[in-house]
């Protein structure tokens, strides 16, 4: 999402930098290759103990004073509020954060948003939930992501996929692309599949959590699906495997109230992929229940299986969902639209 939006900026009135606090990250390659300076640095710093805080957050500052910043976007998704502290004593004039989920919890998220700018909220829940105060309304604009939709569009399978896994041509492919973390809600889909006799599904993701990734094979093989339920791990043509699928399902729980605005759901609808979501935030404001995608309840794989034999059952139903997915994109989503908003 960063990469996107930096890439589109009008460099004429803006020369973006990004900073991390560890290089090596899977986009290093990427930043850099766009001509675009990666710093490494801590732009946060802890806020304990509170005497020595204008000491340490001065001496952090000072690393970034020598490149004038004039405004500081923070992507960070921990409740933080040393950072707008330091980007004003590096000379910041704007201090701006994108909330990117749910979580509000203490009074952590409350001082980093008095503290800010400008607020980017990433769906309407957040506005109506966080920032409907008289002092941070005025301040508040929501932005959804957006998708490259030349990069992600509606194209015919070409991956050779349905080949290497034996699969037969006929049989219906479920999808989800997520990293494998428990937030996302896998073991639904998982279970919902065994109700779902002949489909296959298909995971890809960073198993960035080795023990709730082996948890769902094991569910896999307990409910005698490995035949059936297929582990890619992390997928670099994310295109070329959407364009596989005939349904995409991205099953987050709703416990962790953790998503913003879904990108795997947008570039799903991107490309053109009849989507199934659970009705949480974020996801319920991209899919308009029924037009341009379906909505289930979070962690109710019965209705999850429901819905999946329905579209299984229909491909016309499959085909209106696609189209109008694709065009709720062109119309909502698309990074044109996203970059536009952030200028």
């Amino acid at each position: 999402m960063l990469l996107n939006i930096i890439k589109g900026l009008d460099r004429g009135k803006f020369a973006p930098a990004v900073c991390v606090l560890r290089k090596g990250g899977h986009l290093e390659c990427d930043i850099e290759q766009q001509g675009i300076p990666l710093l490494e640095a801590p732009f946060a710093v802890s806020a304990r103990p509170y005497r020595s805080l204008p000491f340490r957050a001065w001496d952090a500052a000072r690393f970034f004073q020598p490149y004038g910043f004039d405004i500081w976007h923070s992507f960070h998704y921990i409740d933080d509020y040393t950072e707008p502290l330091i980007a004003r004593l590096a000379g910041a004039r704007a201090w701006i954060y994108t909330k990117k989920n749910m979580s509000w919890g203490g009074n952590g998220w409350r001082l980093r948003s008095l503290l800010a700018s400008r607020i980017v909220a990433d769906n309407s829940t957040m506005l109506s939930s966080f920032f409907r105060s008289r002092l941070l309304a005025p301040k508040t604009q929501l932005i959804g992501h957006g998708v490259d939709t030349r990069e992600f569009d509606h194209r015919p399978p070409a991956s050779g996929l349905r080949e290497r896994l034996a699969i037969d041509r006929d049989a219906l492919l479920v999808g989800c692309v997520a990293e494998l973390l428990p937030v996302k809600g896998h073991p639904t889909l998982v279970r919902a599949m065994a109700r779902v006799p002949g489909v296959h599904l298909l995971l890809a993701g960073r198993p960035l959590d080795r023990e709730y990734s082996d948890s769902l094979r094991q569910l896999s093989e307990e409910l005698g699906l490995m035949e059936r339920v297929h582990f890619f791990g992390s997928v670099q043509d994310v295109p070329g495997f959407l364009a596989e699928l005939d349904i995409f399902v991205l099953p987050t729980w709703a416990k962790w109230r953790m998503e913003g605005c879904p990108v795997a759901l947008l570039e799903a609808m991107a490309c053109g992929v009849a989507c199934i979501a659970t009705d949480i935030p974020g996801s319920r404001d991209v899919i308009e229940n029924g037009l341009s995608g379906v909505l289930v309840p979070p962690e109710d794989e019965v209705a999850l299986a429901q819905q999946i034999l329905s579209l299984a059952a229909s491909p016309a139903r499959r085909r209106q969902l696609s189209e109008a997915a694709r065009r709720r994109i062109l119309a909502h989503y698309t990074i044109e639209r996203e970059v536009a908003a952030y200028e």
